[in-house]
């Protein structure tokens, strides 16, 4: 028997923590036992069911998990490998990870690099494998160090306190908006050169509005993420990765046909594990591994529920990493 994080509607939505045995684990062919997961936002809505993430009942919370192989049917992996897995799917169509045993496919997993313990992996998690996507996505496009401010919206969150820490290690001025003026501190101690109240940018504003960012990582969506394109310079991009305020986009094509302002979509769940490879490379080598204590609260999996509920309040900075066992 081993606990996991159980939503099930039946025909009312439940979560709870409890015992269940490896009958219950799906299809897969990689057995994983689980050190720590992490809430993500996504997760946060399947545990309150405040959105319709989860496709099968019932279904496992967690769409990240690290830890260590126990049992393989593959031959890309053995028992005592130390792995990493982001997305896929797991938490929505096929049980997770906020669980202390996990039954996964061996093409979803990474090897956890050995720069971060299985605790920091989950501090990073999909919201900062995601930010570390984002600064790809910037970075292909051409926006370099030295050509101006870059915006990071939602910057006291997950995906936006990741990248606001891998920019600024990278030599970008960094610009974070936030709602939260008492963590001006900590978005500072992360590298922030300036905070702005994302009051700024949150109304519907004009189409196109004083060019500032050469770049922006976008957590927000909605009309922030409207005003982040219009305020743009020429030629700029803007990676966007999120809906936090919601995902209409009540925009005009004026900042992309009058300033060749790029907008770049990422998509952390289905990605390509070349590309999931280049990322987690990217932030053992670009990430310092001591911001990571600030970014992370640490609770147990006990306590995952509720955390869950604070996240989904706005209670939450950072990064919630959830020890399994």
């Amino acid at each position: 028997m081993f606990k996991a994080l159980v939503l099930d509607k039946n025909p009312d939505f439940s979560a709870s923590v409890r015992d269940v045995d490896d009958a219950f684990l799906p299809e897969g062919d990689v057995t994983v036992d689980v050190d720590y997961s992490t809430i993500n936002y996504k997760d946060g809505l399947a545990i309150t069911n405040r959105s319709p993430v989860v496709r099968n009942w019932p279904m496992v919370a967690g769409i990240d998990g690290s830890g260590t192989v126990v049992a393989s049917q593959s031959g890309q992996w053995k028992p005592g490998d130390q792995v990493v897995l982001n997305g896929f799917g797991v938490g929505e169509t096929h049980k997770g990870c906020l669980a202390e045993r996990a039954r996964l496919k061996s093409q979803w997993l990474i090897r956890r690099p050995e720069r971060f313990s299985a605790k920091q992996a989950m501090a990073i998690g999909t919201a900062g494998y995601t930010a570390m996507l984002c600064v790809l996505a910037l970075e292909r496009h051409g926006v370099k160090a030295g050509d101006g401010e870059v915006l990071v919206t939602g910057a006291t969150g997950g995906v936006g306190s990741t990248a606001v820490a891998l920019l600024s290690k990278l030599g970008y001025r960094v610009v974070a908006a936030t709602g939260k003026a008492s963590e001006e501190a900590y978005l500072t101690s992360l590298g922030a050169a300036s905070i702005i109240d994302r009051a700024e940018l949150s109304a519907p504003g004009k189409p196109l509005q004083k060019e500032r960012w050469s770049g922006v990582v976008d957590a927000v969506g909605s009309h922030t993420l409207v005003n982040a394109c219009a305020q743009t310079r020429y030629g700029g991009a803007v990676a966007a990765c999120g809906l936090a305020q919601g995902f209409d986009l009540p925009a005009t094509v004026m900042p992309f046909i009058l300033r060749a302002v790029a907008l770049l979509g990422v998509d952390s769940v289905m990605a390509p594990l070349a590309l999931r490879e280049r990322a987690w490379s990217r932030l053992a080598q670009d990430l310092d591994p001591a911001k990571l204590d600030a970014i992370t609260t640490e609770v147990t999996l006990s306590e995952a529920i509720a955390a869950a509920q604070r996240l989904m309040d706005g209670q939450v900075r950072g990064r919630i990493v959830v020890r399994t066992r």
